[in-house]
C-alpha cells in the first residue's frame, strides 16, 4: 500500500473545509489584513476570525470588525487575552513546551474561572453590537478542566477543540482534521508538516478539514504548504454546517 499523500483533486474537491484567522487583535490587524486580501483574491468564503477580546480594542478597531463582518466573514471568541502569567501544574507546562507557549489562558483557571471567561467573552460582543457569536475557540484549542456539559449554561453555541467542533446543546462532538502552520521553528515546522500530513489523509475519511491560520504565517517556514492547502480544497463552509443534515 502506498504512503503517498492524496492529491487528486476531485477527491479534495469533496472535502469541506473549515477556515479560520486566529487571534485577531489590534495589534495583529495588519496581518489579518493581509490574510484576508489573499483569501479574498482565491474567492475563499466564508472565513471565521477568532477575536481576542480583552486586549485594547478601540472605536475604530471595533468599526473594522464590522467592516470583516460586512465582508462576510463570520466574528466568533478566543479567549481573553490571550496569554498567561504563570504556568500552573506539569500538565500545563507540558502543553507550553509542545503546543502552546503561553497563550493557553484556560489552562491556568479552574471551572469557574473558564465559565467567567467565556461569559465574559461572549458579553462582549453583545456590549459592542457586533451580534452574538455562535462559536468560541479557546487559545491553543485547550478547553481546559471544565466539563462539557457545562458549556450547555453558557452563551456560545458550538466550541472547537483541537479535535473537532462540539455542539453546546446536544454535546455531540464532530471529529474534523486540523492542519496549521504557525512553524517558527526547525523542529515545530517538521512536527507540524507531520501533522498536516496525517490530517489531510483524515480529511479524504471524513470529508471535511480545518485550515486555521495564525497572523504571521504567511512569513514562517509553512507558508507556501498553506497556500497549497488553500488551493487544494475549494470547498469552503461555516461552522454552522458542522453536524448539519
Amino acid at each position: 500500500m502506498s504512503n503517498a499523500e492524496p492529491t487528486s483533486g476531485s477527491s479534495a474537491g469533496r472535502i469541506r473545509a473549515l477556515v479560520s484567522v486566529h487571534d485577531v487583535m489590534p495589534e495583529t490587524l495588519p496581518q489579518v489584513e493581509r490574510i484576508l486580501t489573499l483569501l479574498d483574491a482565491d474567492g475563499i468564503a466564508p472565513v471565521t476570525l477568532l477575536v481576542v477580546p480583552g486586549t485594547g480594542w478601540n472605536n475604530e478597531g471595533i468599526e473594522r470588525l464590522r467592516g470583516y463582518q460586512a465582508r462576510g466573514c463570520e466574528l466568533a471568541g478566543h479567549g481573553w487575552v490571550h496569554r498567561v502569567e504563570r504556568i500552573t501544574g506539569f500538565a500545563h507546562r507540558v502543553h507550553s513546551r509542545v503546543i502552546s507557549r503561553n497563550v493557553a489562558e484556560h489552562l491556568a483557571l479552574d471551572r469557574i474561572g473558564i465559565q467567567s471567561l467565556i461569559a465574559r467573552c461572549h458579553a462582549w460582543f453583545v456590549d459592542r453590537d457586533l451580534g452574538a457569536p455562535a462559536l468560541y475557540c479557546p487559545p491553543a484549542w485547550a478547553m481546559g478542566s471544565i466539563p462539557r456539559s457545562t458549556l450547555a449554561s453558557l452563551p456560545f453555541t458550538r466550541y472547537e477543540l483541537f479535535s473537532g467542533v462540539l455542539s453546546a446543546q446536544t454535546g455531540r462532538m464532530h471529529p474534523v482534521p486540523l492542519t496549521g502552520y504557525e512553524a517558527d521553528t526547525t523542529l515545530r515546522t517538521l512536527a507540524i508538516r507531520i501533522w498536516n500530513r496525517l490530517n489531510r489523509r483524515r480529511a479524504h475519511r471524513r470529508g471535511w478539514i480545518r485550515i486555521g491560520i495564525h497572523p504571521n504565517d504567511l512569513d514562517l517556514r509553512l507558508a507556501e504548504d498553506l497556500r497549497r492547502d488553500l488551493r487544494r480544497f475549494r470547498s469552503h463552509a461555516g461552522y454552522s454546517e458542522v453536524g448539519a443534515p
